[in-house]
This record gives C-alpha cells, sequence and structure tokens, in this order.
C-alpha cells in the first residue's frame, strides 16, 4: 500500500490556495464517514506517481502532520482543464472491514470482427458500478469484443463478477455494440430536374395576365 504525505491547510484563503499551487502543492480534503472534514494539501508530483502506483480506485496510506495514517482513496480530482494540472483532490477515508459500491473503468479488449464486415463498434457504458471490499476493488473492467459481428452487443448482464467482487449496474443497459454500416451513402439522389414543380408565383403571375 502506498504511502503520501499530506500537510493540515489552515489557512483557506483564496490568495494562500494559488500560493500553494504556485509552489507545486494540491489543496484536498480529507473525510469520511467516522472523519471530520479536514483541509489539506500534498505535493502535487508526488500525489501523481501515487496515483499512478496505486491505480484510480487504489487505498493510500495518507499521513497528516500527526502522524496517524487514514486509508483513503481518491473521491473526485479536479483539473485545469486548460494547463491539464490537479487542482483540488477529495480523499475519502473508507472502512477496509465493509463493502462500498464504486464506479469501475470499462476497458474494451480484442477486435470485433463486426468492424471488419464495415460495421462501427460503439462504447456506450464508460463505467460500472462495482460493489466490493475496497481492497478488492478491480482497476478497470475488461470487456472482450473479440467475437462481436454486426447487431451484436454486450450488456452488464452478459459480464461474469469477479470472486471478490459483484456488479451493481442494471443488467439490461448496454456496454458495446457493433453497429451496421451506414445506408446514406448507397441511397442516389433524386433527380430534382425532372420532378422538379412550377413555382407557384409563377402561376398566379400568369394567372394575373390573362
Amino acid at each position: 500500500m502506498a504511502i503520501l504525505k499530506a500537510n493540515a491547510r489552515e489557512d483557506l484563503r483564496r490568495s494562500e490556495t494559488r500560493k500553494l499551487r504556485a509552489e507545486g502543492y494540491v489543496p484536498a480534503v480529507l473525510y469520511g464517514k467516522k472523519t471530520e472534514s479536514t483541509p489539506v494539501f500534498v505535493q502535487g508530483l508526488t500525489f501523481m506517481k501515487t496515483l499512478r502506483e496505486v491505480g484510480r480506485n487504489g487505498i493510500i496510506d495518507l499521513t497528516v502532520d500527526d502522524g496517524k495514517k487514514h486509508q483513503v482513496m481518491v473521491h473526485d480530482l479536479q483539473q485545469d482543464v486548460i494547463k491539464g494540472h490537479t487542482t483540488h483532490i477529495d480523499f475519502f477515508e473508507v472502512d477496509m472491514t465493509s463493502e462500498m459500491d464504486v464506479d469501475v473503468a470499462v476497458n474494451l479488449v480484442g477486435d470485433a470482427p463486426g468492424e471488419s464486415e464495415g460495421g462501427v463498434v460503439s462504447h456506450m457504458l464508460y463505467t460500472v458500478s462495482v460493489r466490493a471490499l475496497p481492497r478488492d476493488i478491480p482497476e478497470q473492467i475488461d470487456v472482450d469484443v473479440s467475437e462481436l459481428g454486426i447487431n451484436d452487443s454486450i450488456s452488464v448482464g452478459d459480464l461474469k463478477a469477479g470472486e471478490n467482487y459483484e456488479f451493481q449496474s442494471d443488467d439490461e443497459e448496454t456496454i458495446v455494440s457493433v453497429l451496421p454500416p451506414s445506408q446514406e451513402e448507397e441511397e442516389e439522389p433524386a433527380d430534382t430536374d425532372e420532378e422538379q414543380e412550377p413555382e407557384l408565383v409563377d402561376s398566379d403571375e400568369s394567372e394575373e395576365e390573362n
């Protein structure tokens, strides 16, 4: 389990928050069902290395100033859409003995035969809800599409639960499907010259002249 050091954040003014970010730190908050909300900050590069090490749903030992370790997950991560920097983190302290529901990313694996036949692979559900103990939450759910032909699909109900987790999403939700090729290009445009009707304006003018 990865360890990350955090410092208590006592000055919550915006000017101080901007200063922290300018110095390479990321403002954050630590909270949980039995943990009082505590403003903290962590070193930005160290946090990103830790996140890559444990994964998006991994458990981190967050050590605050008093030396106490909090077993946390990254509940929310805010980023600057332009610069790509992490601007704020929500650390949620988990109960390692209680199951929890978490959204886990869906990863498509393999090549669908229907795609080589002109079909289009449509990835419709990017996360699925999983219930498990914190230590058993998978990093991602791999979905094999290597047997999908045109008009075939895979729904949540088609997935097999892991040994230590079960799916909570609706069984009927479609994860991926292979759509048939578009028919638009095969349709010939109508001959507008032959089918064009006389303009009504011209007809009215001819009646006035008579």
